[in-house]
C-alpha cells in the first residue's frame, strides 16, 4: 500500500488545484443543515454553470473516452480531481446519479444514436438523470420488482411505482427497471429501459424528509409507453444491466461523508462546560477514541482502493466496507456534536451554528445514507459472502417463477 502521489500524480495534482483556485471560488457556496435539498433556481443555475466549465476544461469526466467528451484519464487522476474539487465547496449532487450510474449504463448498453443524443447534454450539466429501482414491496431487493412492461408492437407499456427516487422531480430522464416476464425467475424477467421523465403517465411525488427538504420521490407510471428502442440491453436481461449500475452506485455512495473525527476534536476543543472544554471530558475523550480508530481504519480502507486505481487495477469489496463504517460514523458523530451543543444543537442555521452546521446536516441525512446504495444488512451480507467466504443466505425463491412468489395477501 502506497500513501504518497507518484511524481506524476503530484504533478497531476498541482494543475488540478492550480485550475481549481482559478475557477471553483465563482461558483462556491456556503451551505447548512438541508445542503442536500438546496435546489433554489439559483443553486441549480450555479451547478449547471460549474458542470460546464469543468466539461470545457476536461474535468468534467475525467476517466470518459475523449469521443465522448472525457479527458481520457486514469482513475487515479478522478479520485485526485475529486479531492481537491472538495476544498472550494462546489459539490453540487445534482449529476453524481446520472453521470456515475445512470449515463455509464447507458453508454454500456445502448446504441450509439442514443449514446451520441445523450452523453455530451449530461455531461455538460444541460440534462439531469435519475435512477428508478426501488419499489415499495421490494426494500433492498432491487430484484422484486414489480413495475410491469407490456409488449405492443414496437412499443411497451409501463404501469407500477417506484419509490426513494432520488432527483426525480428535477430530472429529465431516468433509467427504469421493469418486470418483463413474470413467469420466469424474479432475477430472469427483468429488462432496462431509459425513460422521458416528462413522458404522459409519470407522476412524481416528493417525499417530505425530516430535514425539511424532499429529495426523495414516489414516482407512478400509467400506461406510460416507451419505444423498443430506449430497451437497454437484451429483454428479460434486465438485472445484467442493473449489476453494472449498482456496482457504481455503491462506489459513489461509499465516498467520504465530509464529516470526520477531526471536526468533532476541533468542536469539543473550542466548546465550553462548566468543567472547562468538551475535550476534559473523560467519557467524551473514551468516545474519541473509539471515533479515531475507526476513522483510521476507514482512511487505509480507503487507500487500499486508491492503490488499486493508482496500479490500474479494479478495486475489490471496500467500497462496501467503507460505505457500511462511513454512514454509520457520520450518524454517531453528528448525533454527540448536536448533543455537545446542548440546546443550541437545535440550531442549523450555516451562518450562526458551528461549523456550518455540518453536524445538524449530518445528523439529518445519516438515515438516509444508511438506506441508498443498499442497507447495511445487504451490504454485510455481501462482505460475508464475497469477502469472508461465508455461506451465501438460503434462497428458496431462486427458481420459483415470479409470479407464483407469495405476496403477503
Amino acid at each position: 500500500m502506497d500513501f504518497t502521489d507518484s511524481p506524476e500524480e503530484a504533478a497531476y495534482r498541482a494543475k488540478a488545484r492550480a485550475w481549481l483556485e482559478e475557477n471553483a471560488p465563482k461558483y462556491a457556496v456556503k451551505r447548512g443543515a438541508a445542503m442536500e435539498d438546496d435546489e433554489s433556481h439559483d443553486d441549480m443555475a450555479r451547478g449547471k454553470a460549474w458542470q460546464a466549465t469543468k466539461a470545457a476544461a476536461g474535468y468534467a469526466q475525467i476517466t470518459w473516452p475523449k469521443e465522448w467528451g472525457g479527458a481520457g484519464g486514469t482513475p487515479m487522476q478522478a479520485v485526485i480531481f475529486g479531492q481537491e474539487e472538495a476544498r472550494f465547496g462546489v459539490g453540487f449532487g445534482y449529476f453524481t446519479i446520472g453521470l456515475g450510474m445512470c449515463v455509464p449504463t447507458v453508454m454500456a448498453f445502448a446504441d450509439e444514436a442514443t449514446k451520441t443524443r445523450f452523453v455530451g447534454p449530461a455531461l455538460r450539466g444541460e440534462e439531469i438523470w435519475c435512477q428508478l429501482f426501488s419499489e415499495p414491496s421490494g426494500g433492498s431487493d432491487v430484484a422484486a420488482a414489480r413495475t410491469r412492461a407490456v409488449r405492443d408492437g414496437d412499443d411497451w407499456i409501463i404501469n407500477g411505482q417506484k419509490v426513494w427516487t432520488s432527483g426525480a422531480h428535477y430530472s429529465d430522464f431516468g433509467i427504469v427497471l421493469v418486470r418483463t416476464n413474470p413467469d420466469a425467475p424474479k432475477h430472469k424477467g427483468l429488462t432496462m429501459f431509459w425513460i422521458d421523465m416528462k413522458s404522459p403517465g409519470i407522476e412524481v411525488r416528493p417525499i417530505h424528509q425530516m430535514s425539511g427538504g424532499s429529495n426523495f420521490n414516489e414516482v407512478y407510471f400509467t400506461d406510460v409507453r416507451v419505444k423498443d428502442s430506449q430497451r437497454l440491453g437484451a429483454v428479460d436481461d434486465g438485472w445484467k444491466v442493473s449489476l453494472v449500475t449498482l456496482m457504481n452506485e455503491r462506489l459513489a455512495v461509499g465516498g467520504g461523508t465530509g464529516i470526520d473525527y477531526s471536526m468533532i476534536l476541533k468542536l469539543a476543543r473550542e466548546l465550553k462546560t462548566d468543567q472547562g472544554t468538551a475535550l476534559g471530558d473523560q467519557a467524551f475523550r473514551e468516545k474519541l477514541a473509539d471515533w479515531y480508530v475507526q476513522s483510521e481504519g476507514l482512511k487505509f480502507t480507503r487507500f487500499r482502493t486508491m492503490t488499486a486505481l493508482s496500479r490500474g487495477q479494479t478495486p475489490g469489496p471496500e467500497s462496501s466496507i467503507g460505505k457500511i463504517i462511513a454512514a454509520n460514523q457520520l450518524q454517531e458523530l453528528s448525533n454527540a456534536a448536536v448533543e455537545l451543543e446542548d440546546q443550541y444543537g437545535i440550531i442549523d442555521d450555516a451562518e450562526l451554528a458551528p461549523l456550518s452546521a455540518a453536524f445538524q446536516g449530518g445528523l439529518l441525512s445519516a438515515p438516509g445514507l444508511r438506506i441508498a446504495g443498499g442497507t447495511d444488512e445487504i451490504l454485510k451480507n455481501i462482505i460475508a459472502e464475497r469477502v469472508l467466504g461465508l455461506p451465501g443466505d438460503i434462497r428458496v425463491d431462486k427458481d420459483v417463477p415470479f409470479k407464483d412468489m407469495p405476496t403477503g395477501r
